[in-house]
């Protein structure tokens, strides 16, 4: 009966969540490799790997209980892009599930702090605001589910570990990602070249609020939706002519200006 018929969003959904239940992804690079074997939340599925490069994995490898691949180093057989610097230890994996948005920002590990992105599209970028994000004690990176950078192995590679550690969430819409954080107590500081004030003193504006960092693409900055979303348009001061600094850079000042708030560092 046409009555019983699904409508298209639902259908449309549940094949997504489908799609998503099969994706896969290959990280490779030993650091990566090694750090995603000996994290138990990774769900691992295959293990491909060079003699020299299980010597050297031999610890992580027994401890993940997968049974390796030993792989002709000239014919190394992955599907990861030609010429990426896997040093003979590429592993499939399923996408880490960090479960839900509120869990983590309110009682997630580290500071109340949080990164968002908007449209950070490039997996170098992301893998180091990633990072940055770890040493600094960040509880989240989010971004939205479309439009920014996929979990690859480029990605882990950037990261140098902080995937295995540091949540990557994303969401289906960031202004509303954003409103949530702000009913839970978050002050939204916007990062860019035109703000209207300096960090330090966005930060000082915070009091003892928890932090959320917006940044945008570079070229393209923050969307004007998200722009209209954060309560401050902040922007790093900079000496000489040259006061551009990329995205990853940019979060890591951040960072370190909300993890150091009220101190004398």
């Amino acid at each position: 009966m046409s009555g019983d018929k699904k409508p298209t969003w639902v259908v449309d959904k549940e094949r997504a969540r489908r799609a998503e239940a099969r994706e896969t992804v290959w990280l490779f690079g030993l650091h990566a490799v090694r750090d995603a074997l000996m994290n138990p939340a990774r769900e691992k599925i295959r293990l491909v790997v060079t003699k020299n490069a299980l010597d050297k994995l031999e610890e992580a490898v027994a401890a993940s209980g997968m049974a390796p691949e030993i792989a002709d180093p000239r014919r190394f057989d992955v599907p990861i892009d030609e010429g990426s610097v896997h040093q003979g230890a590429a592993l499939e994996v399923k996408p880490l599930n960090w479960g839900k948005l509120a869990d983590v920002a309110i009682s997630g590990a580290g500071e109340p702090l949080v990164v968002l992105l908007d449209r950070v599209t490039d997996p170098h970028n992301v893998g180091a605001i990633l990072r940055s994000a770890e040493v600094f004690g960040a509880r989240a990176v989010i971004a939205p589910r479309h439009h920014s950078a996929p979990e690859t192995g480029a990605l882990a590679k950037t990261a140098s570990g902080a995937l295995e550690r540091q949540p990557y969430l994303k969401v289906t819409n960031l202004a509303e990602a954003m409103e949530e954080l702000k009913a839970m107590g978050y002050r939204m500081i916007g990062l860019d070249g035109e703000g209207t004030m300096a960090l330090g003193e966005a930060m000082d504006a915070t009091g003892t609020h928890p932090v959320a960092l917006v940044l945008g693409a570079e070229g393209p900055g923050l969307r004007e939706k998200t722009r209209e979303t954060c309560d401050i348009i902040a922007r790093i001061p900079f000496a000489g002519a040259f006061g551009s600094l990329n995205v990853s850079n940019a979060a890591a000042v951040g960072l370190y200006a909300a993890a150091t708030r009220g101190s004398k560092v």
